[in-house]
């Protein structure tokens, strides 16, 4: 199935987003660690000009930490961008950035001067998080799931330093069905755009190629299957997920494998490298995929 997945109240942000830009100084795009470009909104680049901006590759905590790195060192190369690995419950990391915002634009500081940011990034990234560990305070409204933030807000994160929160912005289209999966599988898409084994398929057989060690101690398997189905009924058959006459109970293999990936029970895991772009991972990474897949999908509901 294609994953499609652009609540209404997205598009009246988008547009909302290039209007509010024109007033901003610093841009802080905070990216899911685990995969800095595919959560990556593909218009900001564009939208924002020459402002600065501050990527935050957020969630740090369950990225590989060495391809991590990787995505810093990428980054920098951009001399408007100041690229952060943080975790957004971390007040030391949150308290970085009022100050570096304040370094990326000097023309606005001074008595009555304050430097105007924007938070961006797509839902459950954790924009609000960031915010309310800035402040010391829950301000932001935060939850365990997508979209949740759906209208503007505007905070002081210290003197002379102010931030707007914006609702997450994902396109209308993911015409990228790998960096689509990428997201599913990380838990940035509702469930209800997708269906979960699909996801685990996909999910099985790149830990299988990238992380074939963790995915063998987290789940006792002496050799790691190649197919991610066969992945999935030895995960089942080593929890016990059997249903009558000893047949694996695929969907819970799958459920579990979703939440323990997400969780880091299976390890650091980044879903991505700069090498993967821009060409993508290899094509037989999506070979436990459904090859029908339709053209258009209904968005999911908000």
């Amino acid at each position: 199935m294609t994953i499609n997945w652009f609540p209404g109240h997205m598009n009246k942000a988008r547009r909302e987003l290039a209007v509010a830009l024109a007033r901003i100084d610093v841009v802080i795009e905070i990216l899911d660690a685990r995969l800095p470009q595919s959560s990556r909104n593909p218009m900001l680049a564009e939208l924002r000009g020459d402002t600065p901006s501050i990527p935050l590759l957020n969630k740090s905590d369950l990225a590989d930490p060495k391809v991590t790195a990787q995505w810093l060192e990428s980054f920098s190369a951009d001399e408007a961008t100041r690229a952060l690995s943080i975790s957004a419950t971390d007040p030391a990391d949150a308290k970085r950035i009022p100050g570096l915002c304040k370094t990326l634009a000097p023309h606005r500081r001074g008595p009555g001067k304050t430097v105007r940011c924007m938070v961006v990034g797509i839902p459950n990234v954790g924009k609000s998080t960031l915010i309310n560990t800035i402040l010391g305070r829950r301000i932001a409204e935060v939850a365990d799931r997508p979209a949740v933030t759906k209208h503007q807000k505007q905070f002081e994160l210290d003197r002379g330093v102010s931030v707007s929160d914006t609702p997450g912005v994902l396109w209308p289209k993911l015409a990228d069905q790998t960096g689509a999966y990428r997201l599913a599988a990380s838990g940035a898409i509702r469930e209800t755009a997708f269906e979960v084994q699909d996801v685990a398929l996909f999910a099985a057989r790149f830990l299988a190629q990238r992380y074939p060690a963790p995915l063998a101690a987290r789940y006792k398997l002496e050799t790691v299957p190649s197919e991610g189905q066969e992945i999935l009924d030895a995960l089942g058959r080593k929890r016990g997920f059997l249903k009558r006459g000893g047949i694996v109970d695929t969907e819970r293999a799958a459920e579990i494998l979703l939440r323990e990936l997400r969780s880091g029970a299976i390890g650091r895991i980044s879903f991505e490298t700069p090498a993967d772009f821009p060409s993508d991972l290899p094509e037989d990474l999506a070979s436990d995929l459904p090859s029908n897949l339709p053209s258009d999908q209904e968005p999911a509901p908000d």
